[in-house]
């Protein structure tokens, strides 16, 4: 393990089916004022946001609220945010719903005490707020896994004006202060809305353990994780109301994301910088942005990374390899990747959620490029890639 790294994580997490119980003692250390964060009114159907209401007006706060948080946040919808709260003069943002709520939550609070152009700034030129910048705390109240943006300082907006997709992972002051997992909350969504957190996660994962050929203990972890959510989620997609399968995939997505893993590792993030260009110009649910193009983009890094391919397919996919070439193996693995994808039920291809051809050119030009573990892609690769996964 080559990687030199230093490991700080302040986000406490409250776990399981009475966790919802803890927050009246998190809100104690806060200000009167609470903005509550969430979506289109699901947690309003489902009675989750009676329950924290109630706990909310026991301790006494101000609720200010902040409905409407979309999927894919937008630029827009972050405007409207900070201006909400720069005029209540919140002292904690509470985010209800899913990783696009919390996403979102964690960007009004570096905002709202930025006095120049924060999309600009912590978006398009990816800094940081000052150290001198006060932050709003944030608080998680999760109803979806997937994203683990309850334990990471990760945030993603929309342009929509310009359909572009950007996100910025902020420093560890940006992380949430707490964050309360009920997997009993995630058995409120739609299915199609798990299944697409299930492959953030193993996407997540990936993204992390394809890169490097050292023996890293980080890679050894992510297959551990990666068996879980395939097995967790195999039940999960036959009974949606397991709760120790929902509740494995709960605490899986929160391990795949909380920087843990990638320790040490190059990482590779460019099935979800083209993902994140699908998902801004087709408005699917992310992890079927995230599916559609993937099989395309590794049977593509697999060439360059053929060992780790190899390991992939016997540690995480059980494949013998007895008789068989490296290349032979390698590809094994990738086709159990799609199988279980097939499975679940998740889209493989661009078409599928809504891209077109014509849509290819714009996907490929809003594609934001990094350098990757085993691949370092140009703008034509991106467009063959989209092509290949039509």
């Amino acid at each position: 393990m080559f990687g030199n790294f230093s490991y700080y994580n302040p986000t406490k997490l409250y776990f399981g089916d009475e966790s919802l119980n803890f927050l009246k003692d998190e809100l104690k250390n806060y200000g009167p004022v609470v903005l509550l964060n969430y979506g289109s009114g699901s947690v309003k159907r489902n009675g989750i946001y009676d329950q924290v209401v109630a706990i909310l007006k026991e301790a006494g706060k101000t609720i200010v609220e902040n409905s409407g948080v979309m999927t894919n946040p937008t630029l827009e919808k972050l405007r409207e945010g900070v201006k909400i709260a720069r005029e209540n003069e919140v002292d904690l943002i509470l985010a209800l719903g899913g990783g696009s709520v919390c996403d979102y939550s964690k960007a009004v609070a570096a905002s709202v005490y930025y006095e120049g152009d924060y999309w600009d700034q912590f978006w398009l030129k990816q800094q940081n707020p000052a150290e001198g910048q006060r932050l709003l705390p944030v608080g998680c109240i999760l109803t979806m896994a997937g994203t683990g943006s309850e334990m990471n300082a990760g945030t993603v907006i929309t342009d929509a004006e310009h359909t572009f997709k950007v996100g910025h992972v902020f420093d560890s002051r940006l992380m949430p202060k707490f964050s309360i997992l009920n997997p009993k909350f995630t058995m409120t969504v739609p299915e199609n809305q798990m299944k697409a957190g299930i492959y953030d996660i193993m996407n997540h994962i990936m993204e992390q353990y394809f890169s490097d050929f050292d023996d890293n203990t980080s890679d050894y972890l992510s297959e551990g994780l990666m068996r879980s959510v395939i097995h967790s989620s195999r039940i999960a997609v036959r009974n949606p109301q397991d709760y120790e399968a929902r509740s494995n995939i709960m605490w899986t997505a929160t391990w795949a994301l909380n920087t843990l893993i990638g320790l040490g590792k190059k990482e590779d993030w460019m099935v979800h910088m083209i993902g994140h260009s699908v998902g801004a110009w087709t408005h699917a649910p992310h992890g079927y942005a995230l599916a559609s193009v993937s099989m395309a983009y590794y049977r593509r890094a697999m060439k360059n990374g053929l060992p780790k391919f190899v390991r992939f397919a016997k540690n995480v996919w059980n494949i013998s390899g007895d008789g068989m070439t490296d290349e032979q193996i390698a590809k094994a693995g990738l086709q159990a990747l799609r199988a279980w994808m097939l499975e679940i039920g998740l889209p493989l291809t661009i078409s599928e959620i809504g891209a077109t051809e014509d849509m290819i050119a714009g996907i490929t030009d809003t594609t934001v490029i990094y350098p990757a573990g085993y691949l370092n892609l140009s703008k034509e690769d991106v467009a063959e890639i989209l092509k290949e996964s039509l």
